[in-house]
C-alpha cells in the first residue's frame, strides 16, 4: 500500500511538473511572438518614414550648364559655351541669371556668323557675346524691373517689362528655368555688345 501511494504521489508530481513546464513554454511563446512582431512593425514604419522623407525631397537641379545641356533647343549655346571655355565659370557657385538664346535665335543671325564665332581665333569675341547675356545674382522674371543692369561682360543691358520681359529688345519666351547655381530665361534672339564688330567677323 505504501509503495502504491508513493508511486501515485510521484506520478502526480511529475504531471504537475509537466503542466507547469507547458504553461511556462506557452507563456514565453506568447510573450516572444508579440515582441518580434512589434519589432518588425517598428522597423517597417521606420523604413516607410525614411522612404517618405526621401520622396518629399525635391531632386536637386543641375548647374546652368547641366540644365542647358539636357534641354532641347540649347545645343548651339552649349557648343558656344564650350568653345569659349566658360563651362567651369557657369558651373561655378554663382549665382547667375542667364538670358539664353535658343537654337532658333542663333539660326536667325547672319549666315556664317555662328561658324565664325566658334573659330579659336574669335574666342574673345565669343566670350564677350556670351557673358553679355549673363547677369550676376538670381533674378526671377517676377522680380525684373525696368532699367539698365550690369552684365558679367561689364557693359549694361536694358531690361523692360512693357511687353513681357525683354533684354535689349530680345523677348523672354520661357522664364525661370531654375538651376542649382542660378536661373535661365530663354530669349528669342542673340544680343551683341556694341563694341563687337559683326561685319569684321563675317569678313574673315
Amino acid at each position: 500500500m505504501k509503495a502504491m501511494r508513493r508511486t501515485a504521489l510521484v506520478a502526480v508530481a511529475a504531471a504537475a511538473a509537466l503542466t507547469l513546464a507547458a504553461c511556462s513554454s506557452s507563456s514565453d511563446e506568447a510573450t516572444s511572438e508579440p515582441t518580434v512582431a512589434a519589432s518588425e512593425e517598428a522597423a517597417a514604419e521606420e523604413m516607410a518614414e525614411e522612404s517618405g522623407d526621401m520622396a518629399d525631397e525635391p531632386a536637386a537641379a543641375g548647374t546652368i550648364v547641366d540644365v542647358a545641356s539636357s534641354t532641347d533647343g540649347f545645343s548651339t549655346v552649349v557648343a558656344a559655351v564650350q568653345a569659349a571655355g566658360l563651362v567651369d565659370t557657369l558651373n561655378g557657385e554663382g549665382p547667375f541669371t542667364v538670358f539664353a538664346p535658343n537654337d532658333a535665335a542663333f539660326a536667325a543671325l547672319p549666315a556664317g556668323l555662328v561658324d565664325a564665332l566658334l573659330l579659336p581665333e574669335n574666342k574673345d569675341a565669343l566670350t564677350k557675346i556670351l557673358t553679355y547675356h549673363v547677369v550676376p545674382g538670381t533674378v526671377m522674371a517676377a522680380d525684373v524691373t525696368d532699367g539698365d543692369v550690369a552684365t558679367v561682360e561689364g557693359q549694361n543691358v536694358t531690361l523692360s517689362t512693357a511687353d513681357g520681359v525683354t533684354v535689349n529688345g530680345a523677348k523672354v519666351i520661357q522664364a525661370d528655368v531654375v538651376a542649382s547655381n542660378g536661373v535661365i530665361h530663354v530669349i528669342d534672339s542673340v544680343i551683341v555688345p556694341p563694341d563687337v564688330d559683326v561685319q569684321a567677323l563675317l569678313a574673315q
